[in-house]
């Protein structure tokens, strides 16, 4: 019985990685920007707030996960009164900054770049790559191959089992500088 269990999963994971690689690309597309808020004087900080680990401003309300192309960060801003906020590497493709919505979800499936991962979630795609939050199953956040295109977001195991306990499909992803 174990043994059919064990199958069944391995062909649904399957399944589940070749359906995420054939969703179509407008899934994944920035929805239309919404108006700035008022101008910043040039040279401000990207995070208005003096707590460097704060949510940055203009990252839109309610449940989101937020991602700092810049400062190398993610939040998971929820319900509770402290957002989860963790370090990533990113990818050597990323996404525009803009408001995004997870498509899909894969539990283990090998990385772009050969390594094993777990808790892929994507939420967009550039150029005919995805792009997502992952772990690596050995715990490595390595800097990726700059010379590969590769779409995934490596974080750490536990921030790895945050997030996919925090972000289900159609969770909303904001993308800042």
């Amino acid at each position: 019985m174990a043994g059919l269990t064990a199958a069944a999963l391995a062909v649904v994971g399957f399944l589940a990685y070749q359906a995420s690689a054939n969703v179509p690309d407008s899934l994944g597309a920035p929805k239309a920007p919404s108006p700035a808020p008022s101008a910043q004087a040039s040279g401000s900080p990207k995070n208005e707030s003096k707590d460097p680990l704060a949510v940055p401003a203009h990252s839109g309300t309610g449940v989101r996960v937020v991602y700092a192309l810049g400062d190398r960060r993610v939040w998971l801003v929820g319900k509770q009164s402290t957002p989860r906020t963790f370090e990533v590497m990113p990818s050597t493709v990323n996404p525009q900054p803009g408001t995004y919505t997870v498509t899909s979800r894969s539990g283990n499936v090998p990385g772009s770049d050969g390594v094993p991962i777990e808790h892929v979630v994507r939420f967009a795609k550039v150029g005919g790559v995805s792009i997502g939050f992952s772990a690596a199953v050995n715990g490595s956040m390595a800097s990726p191959d700059p010379n590969k295109k590769t779409g995934g977001v490596r974080m750490k195991r536990a921030d790895g089992d945050a997030m996919w306990v925090f972000a289900a499909i159609g969770s909303k992803v904001v993308v800042v500088p």
